[in-house]
């Protein structure tokens, strides 16, 4: 990858060069990175992507898991701990069944009976919702803004390539439900309309690639007219394994606008693939002009 920076804006030349200028903060480019000025649709994974409502799930995952997980033999809560942690960061940006299936593999591994994944993922959401239903109350009460639970800059973004006039997809790992409700909360739900999709308690009746091959389908385009961007490696992977551009959003969920990378969703990311790493969306909408290789038309700004 190469690092772009004020300081390093001969990286490019020409309209490449017009575009890095604006720049803000830090981004990423893969070694063959080249405009799509044929983009055409556009697609948002959701939590840690754009909202930040249920940011720091895993600290009710991690615990959920350690409990449910029989200890072995001289093993130590903070080993055990550190397990759950790795099935469960491995399997990020899948839906959440998947999760509690491992979950349920370790427990049979270790000479226990579990009980159905599906038991496992109503009781996390129940855990997950006490811990943010003050932000959920905030939200339609006024007391918290959406901007507030959104990743730095997403809205402008959102309103930008909605001016734009490309079709927008937001495809979740959380339960459609959950994740309708709270782009709602958010505001942002007016960009997607009816293209929101989200885990299924038949879980394999989604799937973000499902999500992918139906926005090729439907709409007669070729993968490579498709532009993602996401904080988990499945629908970077995804997007990659169809020929379309793939921006891995390397949010810093717990210290939101800092313009510091995660430095595990960075790693994790540029290991399936990623075209651009950004830290969050403060250059965005420069990056959809360097992408497009052109600048928006006027009111797209």
């Amino acid at each position: 990858m190469r690092k772009v920076e004020l300081s390093e804006q001969s990286a490019f030349t020409g309209p490449q060069m017009m575009a890095a200028a604006k720049f803000k903060g830090r981004i990423e480019f893969a070694p063959g990175f080249a405009p799509r000025p044929d983009v055409s649709h556009v697609l948002f994974d959701f939590d840690g992507t754009l909202s930040l409502i249920r940011e720091g799930w895993p600290e009710v995952m991690v615990p959920m898991f350690a409990e449910f997980l029989p200890p072995l033999p001289g093993e130590t809560e903070a080993a055990r701990r550190q397990l759950c942690h790795e099935d469960i960061m491995r399997l990020n940006g899948k839906q959440t069944i998947y999760q509690m299936i491992q979950l349920a593999e370790r427990i049979r591994e270790r000479g226990g009976t579990p009980r159905d994944p599906l038991w496992y993922k109503h009781e996390y959401l129940r855990r997950l919702e006490e811990r943010i239903a003050a932000r959920k109350e905030g939200l339609r009460r006024g007391t918290i803004q959406p901007d507030d639970l959104l990743v730095f800059g997403a809205r402008r973004l959102l309103e930008h390539l909605t001016a734009r006039g490309l079709p927008l997809y937001l495809a979740s790992g959380t339960d459609e439900p959950f994740v309708q409700e709270e782009a709602r909360l958010l505001d942002i739900a007016r960009y997607f309309g009816p293209r929101i999709y989200g885990a299924l308690d038949d879980y394999k009746k989604f799937s973000k690639k499902m999500v992918i091959e139906r926005i090729l389908r439907e709409n007669r385009i070729p993968g490579a007219q498709l532009l993602s961007f996401g904080d988990g490696y499945v629908e970077i992977q995804n997007t990659k394994e169809v020929g379309g551009l793939a921006v891995a959003v390397a949010s810093d969920e717990a210290h939101n606008g800092s313009g510091r990378f995660d430095e595990w969703k960075r790693q994790r990311l540029l290991g399936v693939g990623a075209d651009v790493v950004i830290p969050d969306f403060r250059d965005a909408v420069e990056l959809v002009e360097l992408i497009l290789g052109a600048p928006a038309p006027a009111g797209a700004r």
